[in-house]
């Protein structure tokens, strides 16, 4: 009986592209809408993403054009896009609002750094907790089964870690070129 690492492989695959939509959502100086997927905007009494709401699109290379459906709802964009403390200007309009992006200084990028650093590590973390998880699965299969499910797992989890890092390289390469 050998060890099934069908769960296991799609589990990482899970924490790769949680690292990745975490990394989408941080600025780089340059306009792109995911950086809004996470915040949420009161509209009619409940809450829901931006993107339920209005259009999103790019202006230019520093701004995003939020146009709501319903120009009602202009303020409440404009307030939530402030509150989520994204390090964005907003400008509203009679027509939508604008997001714009500042140019990221050193000290900024040294703390996205720090930030995407952090990100990574709660990804390796979830790994970890993934290959325990994976290993005590194991504990009704022969010593020899055992060993060889552990070997399996750890080549899973190290190609794991080396694409997170891959990830996180690409992410800061784009971070310190702008």
């Amino acid at each position: 009986m050998s060890y099934n690492t069908t769960n296991f492989k799609s589990e990482l695959k899970k924490i790769e592209e949680w690292l990745s939509k975490e990394y989408m959502q941080v600025q780089t100086g340059r306009a792109t809408p995911m950086i809004l997927d996470s915040i949420m905007v009161e509209s009619y009494g409940s809450f829901g993403p931006i993107k339920n709401i209005a259009s999103i699109s790019i202006e230019d290379a520093k701004t995003l054009r939020i146009a709501p459906w319903d120009k009602s709802q202009i303020r409440a964009i404009e307030n939530a896009i402030q509150n989520a403390n994204l390090g964005l200007s907003v400008l509203s309009d009679g027509e939508g609002v604008r997001a714009i992006f500042p140019m990221l200084t050193t000290e900024n990028k040294t703390k996205l750094v720090k930030i995407l650093k952090d990100k990574l590590e709660d990804a390796r973390i979830s790994v970890r907790k993934e290959r325990q998880s994976a290993i005590d699965e194991t504990e009704d299969m022969t010593e020899d089964e055992v060993k060889r499910a552990k070997e399996e797992i750890q080549k899973y989890v190290d190609e794991a870690n080396k694409n997170l890092e891959a990830i996180f390289d690409k992410k800061e390469v784009d971070l310190i070129k702008n």
